[in-house]
């Protein structure tokens, strides 16, 4: 079973405090772009992930991985593991890049919990896998549901948005990734110097 995942862009972020769980309370604009990786799901006797693609050497491929994580969790909400069908080998080809903030972990993961939910014929409802999705990160969810969204709480909460037009965009990416909760600690750390400051 071979699924694509777009990757996002934020096209407009608010980062509100730390929350007492450590995530930030948000809102955002998400909008998926034709930027893909993809994903190809397979019955195996062990849990398997492999990378080719794009930084590819530097995705885990272990059970850190967070498209592995998204079919252990399904194979726990579905009962794949008492029938013994729990173990995939999954096969990411990365077109993404790592670390830029495209979400392109979480496009695979929410490709693996499609790819896996058809694969054991599953039947879960789009609704049912958002559940797993935001229980795997903030942006899981709006890689299963792709197009243009505004996300709240920790980005897990969408409304769909309805945008006319065409757009076309021009990605630029450093040489060095950024860690997202790197990103969120600075803005901490930012912050409290101004409060102090002031």
């Amino acid at each position: 079973m071979t699924v694509r995942a777009p990757a996002k862009v934020n096209l407009q972020l608010s980062v509100g405090p730390a929350r007492a769980d450590g995530y930030h309370d948000l809102v955002t604009v998400f909008q998926a772009v034709s930027l893909f990786d993809q994903v190809t799901v397979r019955p195996a006797d062990r849990m398997s992930v492999a990378v080719s693609g794009e930084d590819a050497g530097s995705v885990p491929t272990g059970q850190s991985n967070l498209a592995s994580r998204a079919a252990a969790a399904l194979a726990r909400r579905t009962g794949q593991r008492k029938r013994g069908t729990a173990a995939v080998a999954i096969e990411i080809r990365k077109r993404i890049p790592v670390a830029a903030g495209l979400a392109g972990g979480s496009a695979d993961a929410a490709a693996t919990l499609v790819a896996c939910n058809e694969l054991w014929r599953a039947g879960l409802s789009p609704q049912e896998l958002s559940g797993i999705a935001a229980q795997l990160g903030s942006d899981v969810p709006f890689a299963l549901t792709g197009g243009t969204a505004v996300g709240r709480g920790r980005g897990e909460q969408l409304t769909a948005a309805l945008v006319s037009g065409t757009y076309h965009w021009v990605l630029a990416f450093a040489v060095g990734g950024l860690a997202t909760p790197d990103v969120y600690a600075t803005c901490d750390r930012l912050r409290a110097a101004r409060a102090a400051a002031d």
